[in-house]
């Protein structure tokens, strides 16, 4: 596919977030066409962005040179993406319910599927901990037999789960939230950060000493009543310094370390998700709708 590097410069909304943007503020879209994209992750041995297009069940890759190619097709209709400590892609799959590990050789596996005997409802999210843990949330936003996801819903909630290091052991963490989506861990690993597409909220739980969650708190319960809600809150990442840039309502929601909001990064399409790249991880890569941009700032991600 071609490339399209068309660039706008947005307004941002405040002097502390605009101080956080490199340069004059620049849009870029890198590239167009899709039907809804999601899922971006920086694969630094190679320097490429993979990101799926969830319905048309392709999983794409971005580099300067070539522009987008196909990475894999199908791809279970993947959502989130992550990479774990080998540098192996670690995928949330609506289709097969799953999430699933791409080995070197390019062949996948199944890391979990049920829980309790029962089918996941559609893994979305995923983030990994440096002790090699998994965690990832199971909305049902991925139940759609057009998607690949046939079936009844078998969990009576739609959880926060944990792959134990070894892979043996799947945990649910917590079920309070009504459509958990993106998530994030704090530099220290000490929080762990949750988005509800549902109830339009961010909350945060402490992480104990064994991986389990403590109560949650709630950063953000606002974002439903904000302009004309476009967007909900979907993909998060943190960067160096302890900041969380969420997507939610008319683009990225920049927290600081306090869980203070400082300002909404604006994109002209509803933003799903976001990842840093590049060789100073200083690029932010924003998947929004039908177009994948970026933007370059002054913080590296975490």
């Amino acid at each position: 596919m071609p490339q399209h590097y068309a660039e706008t410069e947005i307004a941002v909304e405040s002097d502390e977030l605009r101080a956080l943007v490199e340069g004059p503020p620049l849009l870029r879209r890198v590239a167009t066409g899709f039907r809804f994209v999601e899922g971006p992750v920086w694969v630094t041995d190679g320097d490429y962005l993979l990101f799926s297009d969830i319905p048309a069940n392709t999983l794409y890759r971005w580099d300067e040179q070539q522009g987008t190619t196909v990475f894999r097709q199908p791809s279970g209709f993947t959502n989130g993406h992550t990479l774990d400590r080998q540098g192996r892609l670690l995928s949330c799959e609506h289709g097969t319910r799953r999430v699933s590990r791409t080995e070197s050789d390019g062949t996948t596996v199944a890391l979990a599927s049920h829980y309790e005997g029962k089918r996941l409802n559609s893994p979305n999210d995923i983030v990994v901990r440096s002790d090699g843990s998994i965690y990832f949330t199971d909305p049902c936003y991925g139940h759609k037999p057009d998607e690949g996801n046939s079936g009844p819903q078998e969990l009576r909630w739609q959880g926060v789960y944990r792959i134990s290091p070894d892979g043996a052991e799947l945990s649910l963490l917590t079920d309070v939230f009504r459509a958990p989506n993106g998530l994030a861990f704090s530099p220290d690993e000490a929080r762990l950060y949750v988005g509800d597409s549902e109830d339009m909220l961010i909350g945060v739980h402490d992480v104990l000493p064994d991986g389990r969650l403590g109560d949650r708190r709630i950063i953000a319960d606002s974002m439903g009543s904000h302009a004309a809600r476009r967007g909900v809150p979907d993909g998060m990442k943190m960067d160096a310094a302890g900041r969380l840039w969420a997507t939610g309502p008319d683009g990225v929601w920049v927290f600081d370390a306090a869980d203070r909001k400082i300002g909404v990064l604006p994109v002209p399409e509803i933003a799903a998700n976001l990842n840093w790249g590049g060789a100073d991880r200083r690029t932010l890569y924003i998947t929004a709708s039908t177009s994948v941009y970026r933007v370059r700032l002054q913080t590296p991600g975490a």
